[in-house]
């Protein structure tokens, strides 16, 4: 059968295979762009450090407020006894009752309504760049935790992309694994049509089985291999589970654009560098931070309140009736008390804390330098293997199709060979493997290419260098 001819009956043999599924005429083409957009917006990880950025945003508002003096209001009404005794007392806590009376000898249970309305302005307005420190500490963690988002981003495009190559290949696989099933099948027909005619020895036809029984074994395997990269897939895109039509594109033509060993290098511009950056920036106002908890506080206080009792002003010993059960004489305010204040709060032994709080800090900043020292050059490794599977890829691509022309005339020879009685079985099994071998080898070249370039797009930090080309 002319080669032309297998390729026909190999499309209907397929359609047949599938079986009847109209569903599958409906689906529309997933395209690379719209798989890479989808994951952004539907993945976990990407969307909760979405949400963590968002709220280090708002920390650095409230790191701003922070400075602003604290402004307290109050108001109470109680009802109790004011039996007092000198005596020293320390509020543990503010755990005890500011009851206010003279001292008796005896105790009274009288008792009557009081109120206080106060008013507590209390700002601490130097220290020494302390809140300045703490503004730039909550920006560098907006900062740090914006480039773990877009480095999350980019990594997922990544991601994405390269998935999306796999599952072309591996559907391509498929498709060649179910060409080999057809060609072995429709060779077993000729092989038992001889072997009946007593043109073959009968073991020609078993073992024309047992390369049938091959072939399904293959595809099978090569359905589970795609079904693998399918649901790798759905889980990136973060959508539920449905069979996935990717778009052939990359598999029948070359990148547009293949910038060269000396067009791109390895730049602090990288999503991945940047984040490690923030991190150093990050900790080192920290450590700018922590300094600033050894020096003193100089705080403004301001009080203005307003005082009621139920007890007269000669209530006591002498006069223990001047008190009234009114809630009105209780509530009511009749004295006045203001108070202004400049004061300095200073921990000295947080001199000594505070020293090794920041070393620790400064070590934590160089561990990060070594860290990103260590990735930068990972990605230059990347990216000088991304230039050797590129040429080695393309060397693949010119080679690819003359395997494929020597193969497929190998093949129609050594058929006709056998047709006639002019060759053995095991010649045409050993001819369809290296058919089905260099067509599988074409289409993965193709996959190659791309791959290579998504590699040297994760290494540069540049997606363009790759969505560019389609």
């Amino acid at each position: 059968m002319p080669i032309k001819n297998r390729r026909l009956a190999f499309f209907i043999f397929s359609l047949i295979a599938a079986g009847p599924n109209p569903a599958a005429f409906a689906q529309t083409q997933l395209s690379m762009k719209a798989a890479i957009r989808m994951g952004i917006d539907n993945y976990g990880t990407v969307k909760a450090k979405q949400q963590y950025a968002a709220a280090s945003k708002d920390e650095v508002i409230r790191a701003k407020r922070d400075y602003l003096p604290n402004l307290n209001f109050q108001a109470q009404v109680d009802y109790g006894t004011v039996n007092l005794q000198y005596g020293p007392l320390y509020g543990f806590g503010g755990l005890t009752a500011s009851s206010v009376g003279p001292p008796t000898g005896t105790q009274n249970w009288s008792a009557a309504f009081g109120s206080l309305y106060l008013t507590n302005v209390n700002w601490d307005f130097f220290a020494f760049g302390r809140s300045k420190a703490n503004i730039r500490t909550a920006m560098a963690t907006a900062e740090r935790d914006n480039k773990d988002w877009q480095q999350e981003i980019f990594q997922q495009q990544v991601r994405v992309a390269g998935t999306y190559l796999n599952l072309l290949a591996a559907q391509r696989l498929t498709a060649s694994y179910r060409e080999n099933l057809y060609l072995a099948d429709t060779f077993r027909s000729t092989v038992v049509q001889r072997v009946l005619n007593d043109l073959n020895p009968g073991v020609d036809s078993s073992q024309a089985n047992a390369e049938v029984a091959d072939a399904k074994i293959a595809l099978t395997n090569a359905i589970d291999f795609q079904q693998a990269q399918e649901n790798q897939l759905l889980q990136l895109l973060g959508i539920p589970p449905q069979h996935l039509v990717v778009d052939t594109f990359f598999v029948t033509r070359l990148p547009a654009s293949i910038p060269d060993s000396g067009g791109v290098k390895v730049t602090a511009a990288h999503p991945a560098l940047q984040y490690y950056n923030s991190r150093i920036l990050l900790s080192d106002q920290l450590a700018k931070y922590d300094q600033t908890l050894a020096y003193p506080t100089f705080t403004l206080v301001g009080i203005y309140q307003l005082h009621g009792s139920g007890f007269g002003s000669a209530y006591g010993s002498q006069s223990p009736g001047d008190y009234t059960h009114s809630i009105y004489d209780g509530i009511r305010p009749d004295q006045t008390n203001y108070l202004f204040g400049l004061g300095i709060t200073w921990n000295f032994t947080n001199v000594s804390r505070t020293s090794h709080l920041v070393w620790s800090q400064r070590s934590i900043s160089k561990g990060l330098q070594d860290e990103i020292d260590l990735a930068t050059q990972q990605l230059a490794a990347q990216l000088l293997l991304s230039e050797t599977r590129m040429q080695n890829a393309l060397e693949n691509y010119r080679e690819a199709p003359i395997e494929v022309n020597s193969a497929a005339e190998a093949y129609a020879q050594k058929a006709d060979l056998y047709a006639n009685g002019l060759t053995t079985l095991v010649d045409v099994t050993q001819a369809r493997y290296e058919l089905i071998r260099a067509e599988t080898n074409r289409d993965i070249t193709f996959s190659n290419v791309w791959q290579a370039l998504l590699l040297k797009a994760a290494a540069t930090g540049d997606m363009n260098i790759f969505l560019q080309n389609f």
